[in-house]
């Protein structure tokens, strides 16, 4: 049975570092959902201000619930998503990236699709739309079709796109993730893996909603293609392991 979209709260963790130039538009342009929605932004300690903007925009919206956590020593991405994810408060999670590549507008879709129990691990696909002409590099394209090959066949699903950092899911499915977690490791630098995997061995039912994605204006991204590249196979194999050859 469907929720009453009016009785749930929200919560959206976003990782950030260095973007001051996209952080205003991402708060604006969130779209407050169910009962209220806080807004967690995990900084990695920036050095251009994003901090200080964010702050400015907890004064200028005091009935935004804007929330600020410090990383500490930045440990990369997947260690700031746990940070907001055990801070949270509502009772649906959001994880968004803060760079605008993806319009925070089409957070309703993901919120819709839980509250109407379409599925109970929503995931972002930038695969399905035309992106813009220097949205996402051709290396980095070919890579997001292996994975998502690689994953479709781990977790016996077929999936687009491993690699989008739009997800939504209920805080208590996070839970059952996150007692869970010890089964994988946690190995995941980035988090989208640590929940793809943890959803799956929970049997949450996954479900991709297709989202355009766009150019960045402001910063760069924090994607290493070979680094991180090979940082996906271990992972991969490690999966492997645990989920084919038990």
């Amino acid at each position: 049975m469907a929720r009453d979209p009016d009785s749930v709260s929200v919560s959206v963790i976003m990782a950030c570092r260095n973007e001051r130039g996209n952080i205003a538009e991402t708060v604006r342009c969130t779209p407050k959902m169910g009962r209220w929605t806080e807004l967690i932004f995990v900084d990695g300690a920036s050095s251009d201000g994003t901090v200080e903007e964010i702050e400015r925009l907890q004064r200028e919206y005091p009935e935004k619930k804007i929330r600020l956590i410090h990383q500490g020593e930045p440990r990369g991405k997947g260690d700031a998503l746990h940070k907001g994810l055990e801070a949270a408060t509502g009772d649906l999670l959001m994880i968004q990236d803060p760079d605008l590549t993806v319009a925070p507008e089409d957070l309703s879709q993901f919120f819709n699709a839980l509250v109407e129990e379409k599925g109970e691990f929503i995931n972002g696909t930038r695969m399905v739309y035309p992106m813009e002409r220097r949205a996402m590099r051709w290396l980095n394209t070919l890579g997001n079709k292996f994975f998502a090959f690689v994953f479709s066949y781990l977790l016996e699903q077929k999936l687009t796109d491993t690699l989008c950092a739009t997800k939504a899911l209920w805080k208590q499915g996070y839970e059952k993730i996150k007692r869970g977690r010890a089964y994988f490791g946690d190995f995941d630098p980035f988090g989208d893996f640590d929940l793809l995997f943890g959803a799956s061995k929970q049997n949450l039912k996954i479900v991709e909603i297709p989202v355009r994605y766009r150019e960045r204006t402001y910063g760069t991204t924090k994607t290493k293609r070979f680094t991180h590249g090979w940082l996906l196979l271990k992972m991969s194999w490690i999966a492997m392991k645990k989920l084919k050859f038990v």
